[in-house]
């Protein structure tokens, strides 16, 4: 600790991000990141950019990448916002839109980089129970609020609730804004965009989306939200007095690219939610119990053994998946989808283990 912190520093529990190991072979379940590659044209199109215009600044409103999105959603561009990734936008979001007299209300299981933002920026909030079988009930965020925010599908249980819950809990809080954090909404999860369009657009939802996921462009660092124009107003405010420049050229060319090319996206979507059927079906032949999922990974528990014990034994064996600590989940295990081979691998070393 050093004496030129300012004091919120000191009060700081960082996020931590899933682990990157060095390892020399292995299968990284860990992260939730696409096991197969972006799509061509992205890659093609961020080769394009490489040239001697790199000197030159990026278009600070990726105009092009706006109309994109809008384009693809049916949307107007004036409705869609940018960031460095969907955690720049978040952060964008709690500074912007959450901080407020009362508290934001998120669930007590979700994303932990929500009590980051909180302890950053200052800001009051309450956490929301989830069921007995860890699902959202949007009926329970009936009290004043200062907004509410969770993902959908929910991280790390990848459990969904369908829009018409969210369309219900927007008609019963209307006085704060509902941001659905949907980076994972493409394994199976109902997106409340469509929701956005057309002269009914509520004023007060915002939906985040990531390109790190499904599209699998992790590296390269693109988020967006998409809401009313007078809510992405605020969060421009935000972000030219932050970064006017959040997203280079290679970004936004690869970001079009990938936007532009749904067949990717739905074949790729299509090949982990198939791998993610049979994968439950086998943790569920060695006694596994898995929550419902429809995210790109999935959150299991043994009940003859401990969570820390088998995420142990399967890191000896070259295996990364991610457990946490946190007394209602740590018997858990959340484990990304990945291909079918890295699939068998995991089951294999599970059924050693088990033995």
């Amino acid at each position: 600790m050093s004496r030129f912190w300012s004091p919120v520093v000191q009060t700081l529990t960082p996020y931590v991000p899933g682990e990157q190991p060095q390892m020399q072979r292995l299968v990284k379940l860990n992260t939730n990141e696409s096991p197969y590659g972006p799509s061509s044209k992205a890659l093609a199109a961020i080769e394009a950019q490489n040239t001697e215009d790199l000197r030159l600044y990026p278009d600070p409103e990726g105009t092009a990448l706006k109309q994109a999105i809008a384009k693809l959603h049916g949307l107007d561009p004036k409705q869609v916002f940018l960031g460095n990734g969907s955690d720049e936008v978040l952060a964008h979001v709690f500074a912007g839109l959450l901080k407020q007299s009362e508290p934001v209300h998120f669930p007590d299981i979700t994303y932990s980089f929500y009590p980051v933002y909180c302890k950053l920026f200052g800001i009051d909030y309450k956490t929301i129970p989830l069921g007995e079988k860890f699902e959202i009930n949007t009926a329970d965020y009936k009290v004043p609020n200062g907004g509410i925010i969770f993902p959908n599908p929910n991280a790390p249980t990848g459990r969904s609730i369908p829009r018409s819950d969210i369309e219900a809990l927007l008609l019963r809080n209307k006085d704060s804004v509902v941001v659905i954090d949907e980076a994972y909404v493409d394994y199976g999860t109902q997106s409340c965009i469509p929701l956005l369009c057309g002269d009914d657009c509520p004023e007060n939802l915002l939906v985040v989306h990531t390109l790190s996921k499904s599209r699998a462009l992790a590296g390269l660092r693109v988020g967006f939200a998409v809401g009313h124009p007078d809510l992405i107003e605020g969060l421009e405010r935000v972000k030219n007095s932050f970064n006017s420049y959040p997203l280079g050229r290679l970004a936004q060319a690869g970001a079009i690219a990938a936007i532009e090319d749904q067949a990717h996206l739905e074949e790729t979507s299509a090949k982990v939610m198939q791998t993610r059927t049979k994968m439950v079906e086998q943790l569920g032949a060695l006694g596994f119990e898995t929550l419902p999922s429809t995210a790109n990974f999935i959150f299991t528990r043994h009940p003859k053994h401990a969570g820390a014990k088998l995420y142990q034994a399967l890191r000896d064996r070259g295996i990364i998946v991610r457990h946490f600590k946190s007394a209602r989940i740590e018997e858990f295990l959340r484990i990304t989808i990945g291909t079918d081979e890295q699939s068998n691998e995991l089951i294999t070393a599970l059924r050693e283990i088990l033995n």
